[in-house]
This record gives C-alpha cells, sequence and structure tokens, in this order.
C-alpha cells in the first residue's frame, strides 16, 4: 500500500530531522529536500497510471487531446510550484516561496490562455450578434 510506504518515510524522515536540526541546520535542508524528491518519486509512478487512463477516456470520447494535455500541463505545474515553495519555506526562505508560487501562477496563466480564448471564442459563436 502506497501510503503506508510515504507516511513510514515521512515519520522516519521528521524523526531523522528532528534530531538533525539541533546539529547540523544545514544539512537537515538538504535531507528535508531529499526526503520531498523521495516522496515526491514514489507518488508520480502512480500519477502517470492516472495520466494514461485519463488520456484513453478521452480517446474513447472523441475529445480534443489538446485541451486536456494543457490541463494535465497546468496541474503538473501547480504541483511542482507547490513542491517547489514548500522547500523553500523548509528551508526558512519564505519569500523565495512567494515568488515561487507568482511564478506558478503566471505560468499556469499563460499555459490556459489559449483554452480561455477557445472558450470565448465559443460562447461569442453561441450568442445571437
Amino acid at each position: 500500500m502506497l501510503i503506508a510506504q510515504v507516511i513510514g518515510v515521512a515519520l522516519l524522515g521528521s524523526a531523522l530531522l528532528s534530531m538533525l536540526r539541533s546539529v547540523r541546520s544545514d544539512v537537515a535542508v538538504a535531507v528535508s529536500a531529499s526526503l520531498g524528491v523521495v516522496l515526491f518519486v514514489l507518488v508520480v509512478s502512480r500519477l502517470a497510471d492516472f495520466v494514461t487512463a485519463i488520456l484513453g477516456m478521452a480517446s474513447a470520447a472523441g475529445m480534443n487531446r489538446v485541451y486536456l494535455d494543457t490541463v494535465l500541463r497546468v496541474v503538473g505545474v501547480a504541483y511542482l510550484a507547490a513542491f517547489g515553495a514548500q522547500v523553500c519555506r523548509d528551508a526558512g526562505e519564505g519569500a523565495l516561496a512567494v515568488k515561487v508560487e507568482l511564478a506558478g501562477k503566471v505560468l499556469i496563466l499563460g499555459m490556459a490562455a489559449p483554452l480561455m480564448f477557445a472558450l470565448l471564442d465559443t460562447v461569442l459563436q453561441v450568442l445571437p450578434q
């Protein structure tokens, strides 16, 4: 069960970090980031199965894959930006974390713009002139 592995790694990592922070806080930041990457890799393997299933359903429904790809990329950027911001917070860099989150939001806006324009175009075609 994946959640048991995630919780086990997190608990062991927390115990290690609590001891390490008082002795070597610089090393604790690196260990914390490394543990975060390990947990991320554990979960991403399951995420690939989910994406494959979604793409299969979209193909069966005849959905335009460009839109689905964009949505999946937006979700990926959101997860990565949140992860990067949390690593910055763990390192005590709250201001940098806010900038990482802002960068993620700007990138998401840029990636979602074509979807918003296509939706607006569709609405304008439906409305009477």
